[in-house]
C-alpha cells in the first residue's frame, strides 16, 4: 500500500528581535510536529528554560502561558488556526508562532531523521574557529 505523500502537521518557529539583531526579527529555532500538544510542548519547554532569566512581570506572563495559555493555543490549532505567544523584556522581543501545515516529505528523509549525507558535514569547534580568526588578521 502506498503511503500518502501529504500529511498534516504543525510548523513551529521562534523569532527574536533585540538591539543585537537590529530592526529585523531573526529566526532562532524551528521544528515540525505531528500534533497541537507536541507543538505547544516545544514552546512550553523553551519558555520554561528562559523563565528564570526574565523580570518578575514577564516571568509571570511566561508561567501563565505555560500553565494555562497553551490550552487555548492547542484549541486554535485543532481548529486549523495559527497560534502565537510573545514575550518582551526591555529591548528584547521573542515570539513563538505555530501554524497548521501540510507536509510533503523530502527526498531521502524519513520521519525526523536527517538524510545520511547530513553526517558528512561537521561544525568547526570553538578552538578551530578561534584559530581561523587568528589567521585571518
Amino acid at each position: 500500500m502506498l503511503r500518502p505523500l501529504l500529511r498534516p502537521g504543525y510548523w513551529c518557529e521562534c523569532w527574536t528581535r533585540s538591539p543585537a539583531t537590529g530592526p529585523r526579527s531573526v529566526l532562532l529555532a524551528s521544528i515540525e510536529t505531528d500534533s497541537p500538544s507536541e507543538a505547544t510542548s516545544w514552546v512550553r519547554i523553551t519558555v520554561r528554560t528562559i523563565a528564570s532569566a526574565l523580570d518578575r512581570e514577564t516571568a509571570h506572563d511566561a508561567w501563565d502561558w505555560v500553565t494555562y495559555g497553551h490550552k487555548e493555543a492547542e484549541d486554535a490549532l485543532t481548529k486549523g488556526k495559527a497560534a502565537t505567544f510573545a514575550l518582551t523584556q526591555q529591548n528584547t522581543h521573542i515570539e513563538w508562532i505555530i501554524r497548521p501545515v501540510i507536509f510533503l516529505p523530502l527526498a531521502h528523509r524519513e520521519s525526523r531523521r536527517l538524510p545520511a549525507c547530513a553526517e558528512q558535514f561537521t561544525c568547526p569547534t570553538t578552538h578551530e574557529i578561534g584559530r581561523h580568526q587568528a589567521n585571518s588578521h
